[in-house]
């Protein structure tokens, strides 16, 4: 029995098992896990699971910000994280980075069309947090002297949001 690591013609790793059956000398071949394997699901977390991207993009809902801003926001973030996942986001086309020059230089990130796709993911994060109870905005207040960005207390009464998904020609984009 052996572990193999495969990768097809896209690129896309295959960890295959291989069992030998030494009498017959015919191997079997089973496919234990393919990394990807073309699931939006995957695809989407790949982009967004990590700890600080919603967090991000929750921010940069408000418009354009600054580095040291977003260190601020998010803290306890090091700066070293959060130049790593800016560009992360800025590879996935999530937000934008705007170099205004000057001394010293002027930079701010601003949420991109895509980037823009994740508001109603966001809604309903900020959504499961209320209902599970995440943010104790009493014992929040006491702490902090305020309560967060997405406490019930600070937000005011959206319209309510109506998505579609649908599929366009070129099957590569989904619209929200």
């Amino acid at each position: 029995m052996s572990l193999n690591l495969k990768t097809d013609s896209m690129g896309i790793a295959n960890w295959l098992f291989v069992i030998s059956c030494g009498g017959e000398g015919r191997d079997y071949r089973i496919l234990r896990r393919r990394e990807g394997d073309g699931c939006p699901v995957w695809g989407a977390l790949q982009m967004v699971g990590d700890k600080w991207t919603m967090l991000v993009v929750r921010d940069l809902v408000a418009g354009p910000k600054r580095t040291t801003e977003l260190i601020a926001a998010l803290h306890p973030i090091s700066s070293r994280t959060l130049v790593g996942r800016l560009r992360d986001m800025q590879r996935d086309q999530l937000i934008e980075r705007r170099d205004f020059g000057g001394s010293p230089p002027h930079v701010e990130y601003v949420l991109t069309e895509r980037g823009r796709l994740l508001l109603p993911l966001l809604d309903a994060l900020r959504n499961l947090g209320a209902a599970l109870d995440c943010n104790d905005c009493e014992d929040r207040k006491a702490r902090a002297d305020s309560y967060c960005d997405a406490c019930p207390h600070n937000l005011q009464k959206e319209e309510a949001r109506t998505t579609s998904v649908r599929r366009r020609q070129d099957d590569s984009i989904v619209l929200l």
